[in-house]
């Protein structure tokens, strides 16, 4: 059995998803952000060192990173599901599966927080805005045509980047990137992203 930590308001809703997708039975244990700090709390610490969400615990190892548990899940119980359909895919999907973590979660991150502690400065903003502009340009680009990031059908590259782009589209960052926004739209309304908003909340809480 697999059993997942989800914190709540974090990437972990994305393993929910996942597991409803492949429709895998797992074990699922709910954690609270901290009310004054928002970070994970000494419950999630005592699972991992790191406190991290998500973190599951899978074949005797207490696992976390989304993009490994991600790629982990399907190799091991996805029966060819979520998985690129080709030897020709393999290689762009491994790329898009650690494209959305390795590089584009810190500058869309710093963009959402930013605000909530001052700002980030004339020379910071202004890096990590050229950034911000430079990675959504490029994924709106290269759904042109396309329904997914990969391949005709949904894989595991396409869940671990959906949470950034929820991010990303809540202030506003995708109303003049047609293709991503209309991307995301497909993606939420699948059944197993809407079961996993059920079962573990919406993926982001920030204030109106």
């Amino acid at each position: 059995m697999i059993k997942l930590h989800h914190l709540r308001f974090s990437r972990s809703t994305r393993i929910i998803w996942l597991l409803e997708e492949l429709g895998l039975q797992y074990e699922m244990e709910e954690h609270h952000r901290h009310p004054e700090t928002n970070r994970s709390q000494e419950d999630l610490f005592a699972v991992h060192p790191l406190g991290k969400a998500p973190t599951v615990e899978i074949d005797g190892h207490v696992m976390v990173e989304s993009g490994a548990i991600i790629e982990y899940i399907i190799e091991t119980r996805g029966e060819g599901e979520l998985a690129p359909t080709s030897n020709a895919d393999r290689a762009p999907y491994l790329e898009w599966l650690q494209f959305a973590e390795g590089t584009l979660a810190m500058p869309i991150l710093l963009t959402l927080l930013g605000p909530r502690f001052g700002g980030l400065g004339d020379i910071l903003g202004g890096f990590v805005g050229g950034e911000v502009t430079k990675l959504l340009d490029y994924i709106d680009a290269h759904l042109e045509g396309r329904e997914f990031l990969v391949g005709d059908t949904l894989t595991g590259a396409d869940i671990n980047l959906e949470y950034l782009l929820e991010l990303s589209n809540l202030v506003g960052l995708l109303d003049e990137r047609p293709n991503a926004k209309a991307y995301l739209e497909r993606l939420m309304n699948r059944d197993a992203y809407k079961k996993a908003i059920e079962i573990g909340g919406p993926l982001v809480d920030l204030p109106g």
